[in-house]
This record gives structure tokens, C-alpha cells and sequence, in this order.
């Protein structure tokens, strides 16, 4: 498998090296893209300087989004599992709900934690344990953990969205600039007036591009270790009500 990915890698890194090689030997100069993006960002001449402007407000508005949910799900709700699980069910199996449920209360900003303290309290305060009670208790903590987790995560798959469009709309609303502005241009300048406005108009889909490309990583990221998280929970869940329930 590793193989199979590696082998692709290598050889786009060895047409880049090549290209930038054949470059250097006919004497042309390397551009960097993002210098290109933020001195066209600065130039308000152009007809699509207000699309670069609200493509990087996305930009900055995923940016938040993504920090704010990597230190809430990754950090902050994220925890080992099984660690976790097996201190808690060796408390368990050795009699000792009670203090479970303090090492689960001491940790509830954790998700899994948080529902193992509901579920531990119902099962400490009842001197008979009852399937149906510990369910309805875990139940409801995941009712209350998963908009919690799942937060604002879909705005940075919107935003991603939103970036691609924007700069698609500027590219569409620069060309119609451009074929409007030759109708009044001489013969001898078409070409190069037409050249400019196509590059400038192009500059607009990069724009979203940029954007909207590490918004979908962003999200997918943020998305995947939810789910994971979401998994543990239900797994860790049912073998919890299970030993609870067949403790007393």
C-alpha cells in the first residue's frame, strides 16, 4: 500500500524538480503564487478586487472555525479510550462505582467521560441497577455531546464552498468586463488588453482555490476525528451499560 502511494508522489516530485530545472536554464524566473495573489489582493485597480477581498474573509472566517474546533473536539473532548474504559471498569468489577464515577465526574469535559458520569451517577444513587434507566441516562449525554462535537463543523465545508463560487463568479464577471472594455479598444491593443483581463479574471478562481482547498481539508480533518470520537462513544457506551447492569 505504501508502495502504491509513494510511487506517484515521487514521480510528481520529479516533474517538479524538472520543471523548475528546464526553468532555470532558459533564464526564467520562478513566481511564487501567493506573492501573485496578494499583490493582485493589494491592487484595487481591478475589476475583481472586491471578490479577492471576500474569498480571504472565508479564508479567515475557516481559519477561526478550524482552530476553535481543533482545541475543542481534538483537545478538549478527545481522550485514550480504552485507558480510560479499563481504569473505569476495573473500578467497576471491583465493587467501586462510586469512586468511578468521581474519576469520570473529574474528567466530564472528555466526551466518553462525560457520558460514563451520567450513567455511573444512575447506577450509584439506585440500589437496584435497571437496564432500562442506565440507557435512557446514556442516551441522553449523547444527545447533549454529539451538537456539542458537531458544532460549526459544517460551516467550513460551506465556507470551502462558498470560497469556490466566489472565485468563479469573479472570473465570470471579470471576462464580461474584459469583452466589454474591447468593444471600444483599437485593433493593435485587443490582444494584449485581452491577455491582461483573462490573467486578471483567472486570478479570481485561484483565489477561491486557495481558500477553498485547505477549507476541505480543514473539515474533513475536524469531521473524521468527530466520528472517530462519536465511535468510541457508542462502542465504549454499550460494554459500560452491560457492566454496569450485570455488576448488581
Amino acid at each position: 500500500m505504501r508502495h502504491k502511494l509513494a510511487t506517484p508522489i515521487l514521480a510528481l516530485a520529479g516533474l517538479l524538480m524538472a520543471g523548475t530545472a528546464a526553468a532555470q536554464e532558459t533564464g526564467q524566473q520562478l513566481v511564487n503564487p501567493m506573492v501573485v495573489l496578494l499583490k493582485a489582493t493589494a491592487d484595487t485597480s481591478q475589476s475583481s478586487f472586491w471578490f479577492y477581498w471576500l474569498i480571504w474573509l472565508c479564508g479567515l472566517a475557516i481559519m477561526v472555525i478550524f482552530v476553535e474546533r481543533l482545541i475543542s473536539v481534538n483537545f478538549k473532548s478527545n481522550i485514550d479510550s480504552a485507558k480510560f474504559s479499563a481504569d473505569i471498569f476495573k473500578l467497576i468489577k471491583s465493587g467501586e462505582v462510586g469512586k468511578a464515577y468521581k474519576l469520570a465526574e473529574s474528567m466530564s469535559e472528555k466526551a466518553l467521560a462525560y457520558i460514563y458520569a451520567r450513567a455511573l451517577k444512575e447506577a450509584a444513587e439506585r440500589e437496584v441497577v435497571d437496564y432500562r434507566n442506565i440507557q435512557n441516562a446514556v442516551d441522553e449525554a449523547a444527545l447533549e455531546i454529539i451538537p456539542r462535537l458537531e458544532k460549526r463543523t459544517g460551516w467550513l465545508q460551506t465556507l470551502s464552498n462558498v470560497a469556490t463560487l466566489l472565485g468563479l463568479m469573479g472570473t465570470i464577471y471579470g471576462l464580461i468586463q474584459a469583452f466589454t472594455a474591447l468593444e471600444n479598444a483599437d485593433a493593435a491593443s485587443k490582444g494584449a488588453l485581452l491577455a491582461k483581463a483573462i490573467g486578471t479574471a483567472m486570478l479570481t478562481t485561484l483565489h477561491g482555490l486557495v481558500v477553498a482547498v485547505p477549507g476541505t481539508l480543514a473539515f474533513a480533518f475536524i469531521n473524521n476525528k468527530t466520528k472517530s470520537i462519536l465511535n468510541d462513544v457508542d462502542e465504549y457506551s454499550v460494554k459500560l451499560i452491560h457492566l454496569i447492569t450485570g455488576s448488581k
